[in-house]
């Protein structure tokens, strides 16, 4: 498949969980198309990546899930991401999940395995220019465990999130993603798993060759049981399909909650993580919201660390949704 160009296509703009508006038309490289089951980013015939917004689960109906990222493809057509893998069926392409989400400590989800968890679109924006497009979402999370005197679930958790596909330029193709979590009740708390791993907060599952090898800030790091040392980025390259060396950097804005953060880190059979906030669980206070805010840079061959460096202070100083 060949490496994906410009194109002119109508911008449409999404209100309400699905409800179509037509807007106006824009000169744009990359376009949103909805679906029943969520929007496919593409830029012109090349379909890019896929947000999954209704729930979906395997045919026996275990690992029931929503709001997350999957497939992402590389400039070249290969799939990098992972869906419902057999040694973790829990884990989805590219998603923010925390095994600890508590009120006044009571337990109500476990985000990770998808336990009495509901991702519930409220509302949906698409919007385009010149170079992207991006996907605005508004979500409630919801649990069975959290219910109104009438017995139905009450939203405790306001998620905001910018999603942005930018074109390809050359072997490179940016694509942010940006969330803001704002609590609707008191009390709330997130945190991930409970042992020293505290694996938890934007996370991604993808394709592991076996050559694959991780760079960071401090150069070349060999994961470890638990987390890694902090990095404002972290590059996962190898070969991929038959188009040769590739990768996917993932840079951190300053901006995030717990900048910079620590990383887990897997060559084999699991997933990778910008760990946030770790084992214990901190409070979401009302008046100040947990910002997460990263950019996956895909590479064809290898990226340079000095590359990636100045990537990332080319996103530290860009303009990010408030």
């Amino acid at each position: 498949m060949t490496r994906a160009r410009g194109i002119v296509l109508a911008f449409v703009s999404v209100v309400g969980a699905g409800t179509m508006a037509a807007g106006p038309v824009e000169q744009s490289t990359v376009r949103i198309e909805k679906t029943a089951d969520g929007y496919w980013f593409i830029e012109k015939d090349t379909k890019v990546l896929f947000y999954q917004a209704e729930r979906k689960a395997l045919p026996d109906g275990r690992a029931a899930r929503s709001n997350y990222f999957h497939p992402l493809y590389d400039l070249d057509g290969n799939v990098v991401t992972e869906d419902f893998p057999q040694d973790h069926i829990h884990h989805r392409g590219i998603f923010w999940a925390w095994h600890q989400v508590r009120i006044d400590g009571k337990t109500v989800q476990d985000q990770w395995v998808n336990r009495d968890s509901f991702w519930m679109v409220k509302e949906a924006k698409t919007d385009a220019d010149a170079n992207s497009a991006s996907l605005a979402l508004r979500i409630e999370w919801e649990s069975p465990l959290f219910i109104d005197a009438s017995g139905r679930r009450r939203p405790f958790v306001e998620e905001r999130s910018v999603t942005r596909v930018h074109r390809a330029e050359g072997v490179i193709r940016k694509i942010d993603f940006h969330q803001r979590l704002t609590t609707l009740v008191e009390g709330v708390e997130i945190g991930g798993s409970e042992d020293a791993k505290g694996y938890g907060g934007f996370s991604y599952r993808v394709v592991m060759p076996a050559d694959i090898r991780f760079t960071g800030a401090q150069g070349t790091v060999t994961p470890i049981e638990n987390a890694v040392a902090p990095s404002p980025w972290m590059d996962v390259s190898g070969t991929y399909g038959t188009s040769g060396k590739s990768g996917l950097a993932v840079l951190t804005h300053p901006s995030t909650t717990g900048f910079p953060q620590p990383w887990i880190l897997r060559a084999r059979s699991s997933m990778q993580n910008a760990v946030y906030p770790g084992r214990h669980p901190v409070a979401i206070p009302r008046d100040r919201p947990v910002i997460l805010r990263y950019q996956v840079v895909l590479h064809g061959g290898e990226l340079a660390p000095a590359d990636i460096e100045r990537l990332q202070a080319e996103y530290a100083r860009a303009t990010v949704p408030q």
